[in-house]
Parts: structure tokens; C-alpha cells; sequence
């Protein structure tokens, strides 16, 4: 199954991917209150991001800068970057693994079978697409949907905790092995943990965790349609729940002196062509002239 990967990748290169991604709960005495304002949405008294219409340009930009990544090989086979799309202001976020090919092809995610299934989970609680958002581990599809490479996890690793960052949601849900492991930085199988729900930091961000069965594992074995079913009820209440505390707001460093008499320097100027990953795809291993780039309001499903 594409969705699942061996214990031992792992063990070595992938072990330091992994730790990029999840850092250790903070201590609890550390924690500042939480602040609820009116409507659905819980915020800390430091965000920066005030209001959806903000989260929905900074994921625009996001997604432009995605769009022309060639930080890794994927790049060289894909047909459309497949960002994410959803509600960016989205309490609950569901985290797969990688495009298929009707992804590829349509750059959106969930779009085949297991997508149907998902939308189907959703609706028996009370929820559609409009009400969360859906990224992948990976932003472009692995050629004949074999498990991403290290290397390109790590690649995709910045915009996946961007998105987090932006979206601030209160639960992830973590569609089958893949995404399980890397979120939580552990070789844990999803047989062991689905339907159990943590704490974790996501960068900067505690959320919390609740890993389920990939929907394709429930298309293939009929016994998971259940299992997945039932820990799909657990998402309501861990939504009542709102946000977990979140660690204190790192205190601003202070500006270095200059030497005496002395301007001081200024930094060298940073942009999107200093970036590695700056550039154009070559698209996909055929010949034909790659897809016009979606307008981001559509891609992403922006709610």
C-alpha cells in the first residue's frame, strides 16, 4: 500500500527528518492563558495572524513560492504542486502523504476514492471540506506513488509547518503511517496508535495529535472502515476541547551594537531568488506542455 512505509527507513536519514519536524512538549508552568473571542476560533494573546482573510493571502504566498520549487527530484515528474486546500481558518487539519495522480493532475488533494471516503467520515459528524483543511507531508507526487525519499520530505518540510503555523489548528489528524510517524517523530505504527489522542508541538505550535487509518487502507480492508468510523467520533469532542495550551511567546532579542563609531551593517537582503528552491518545474515525463498554473483561490479550495 503506497500510503505505508518499513520501520527501518527511519532508523537513519529519516530519523533527522522527523526530529526537524516535532520538538518536546513544553512544561506546563510555562504556559500562558488563552484568550476566546466571539465565534469558533480560540487565539493567543501574541498572534500575529488576526483574521482569516490574512491566513488566506500568507498561504497564497506560501503557495507561490511552492509552485516553483525544484528543492527536490519531484519537481522533474510532477504535472501541478498539490499545496493543500481547505478552510484557512480551519480548527481541525488533516495531514496525508503524498499526491496520487488525480491529485497530480487536478492539484487538489483527496480528490479520488479515498477523498470520497473522507468527505463521507466528515459529513457523519456534522462536518464537509469547508470546515477544515487538508495538506499532505509531500506537495508533489512521488513517481508510480511510491513512498517519498527522505530528502523529499525534508524539502517539503518548510511549507508543511508554515501551513500549521498560519492555519493554527486546534487538531491535526494524521491520515495513516506516513504522516503519523513524521508528526510524531516516532517509528510507532498506526496499528498501535490510531484513535489515541496527544499533546504535541508542531513547531512553534501545540496541538492536539489524533493519528487515523489512511481512507485508502478502509477502501482496501473493509475491516478498517469501522475502526476508522469509530475513532472519526473521537474528532467532535477533542474539537470542544479547543486549543491545548500553548508554550510562552519567545521574548524579542535585542538588536546588536554596532562597533563604536561605526554604522552598523546592514543584513544581506533575502528573497525568493536566494532561495535553493527558487525556480520553475520542468513538469511531468511526457511531452506535453505543462498545465496552466491554477488561480490560487481555486487550488487551494479557500474558503
Amino acid at each position: 500500500m503506497p500510503f505505508q512505509f518499513s520501520h527501518q527507513r527511519y532508523r537513519s536519514e529519516g530519523e533527522r527528518v522527523l526530529l526537524l519536524f516535532a520538538e518536546v512538549r513544553p512544561d506546563e508552568r510555562s504556559r500562558p492563558p488563552l484568550i476566546r473571542i466571539p465565534g469558533r476560533r480560540w487565539r493567543l494573546p501574541w498572534r500575529s495572524v488576526t483574521s482569516a482573510t490574512e491566513r488566506r493571502e500568507l498561504l497564497k504566498t506560501v503557495y507561490e513560492e511552492a509552485r516553483h520549487c525544484v528543492a527536490c527530484p519531484l519537481h522533474q515528474t510532477r504535472t501541478t504542486v498539490v499545496f493543500g486546500s481547505g478552510n484557512a481558518d480551519a480548527d481541525l487539519m488533516f495531514i496525508g502523504e503524498a499526491p496520487g495522480a488525480n491529485e497530480d493532475k487536478l492539484g487538489l488533494p483527496f480528490v479520488g476514492q479515498a477523498g470520497k471516503l473522507l468527505d463521507k467520515l466528515l459529513a457523519e459528524i456534522g462536518l464537509d471540506r469547508a470546515d477544515v483543511f487538508i495538506a499532505n507531508t509531500v506537495k508533489c507526487r512521488p513517481p508510480n506513488n511510491r513512498d517519498p525519499h527522505p530528502h523529499e520530505i525534508d524539502s517539503c518540510n518548510g511549507y508543511l509547518r508554515r501551513q500549521v503555523e498560519l492555519i493554527e489548528p486546534s487538531v491535526i489528524c494524521t491520515l495513516g503511517n506516513f504522516a503519523t510517524k513524521l508528526l510524531r517523530a516516532d517509528t510507532t505504527g498506526i496499528s498501535r496508535l490510531h484513535g489515541q489522542d496527544e499533546v504535541r508541538m508542531i513547531g512553534p505550535r501545540a496541538v492536539r495529535l489524533l493519528p487515523l487509518y489512511h481512507p485508502a487502507a478502509a477502501l482496501y480492508t473493509p475491516s478498517n472502515l469501522e475502526t476508522l468510523r469509530a475513532d472519526f467520533e473521537r474528532i467532535p469532542g477533542l474539537l470542544a476541547l479547543g486549543p491545548p495550551e500553548q508554550p510562552t511567546a519567545p521574548e524579542p532579542m535585542p538588536e546588536p551594537a554596532g562597533p563604536a563609531g561605526r554604522a552598523d551593517v546592514p543584513p544581506p537582503a533575502t528573497g525568493a531568488h536566494n532561495r535553493p528552491d527558487a525556480g520553475i518545474g520542468e513538469g511531468d515525463e511526457t511531452d506535453r506542455e505543462p498545465p496552466a498554473p491554477p488561480d490560487p483561490d481555486v487550488q487551494l479550495g479557500l474558503f
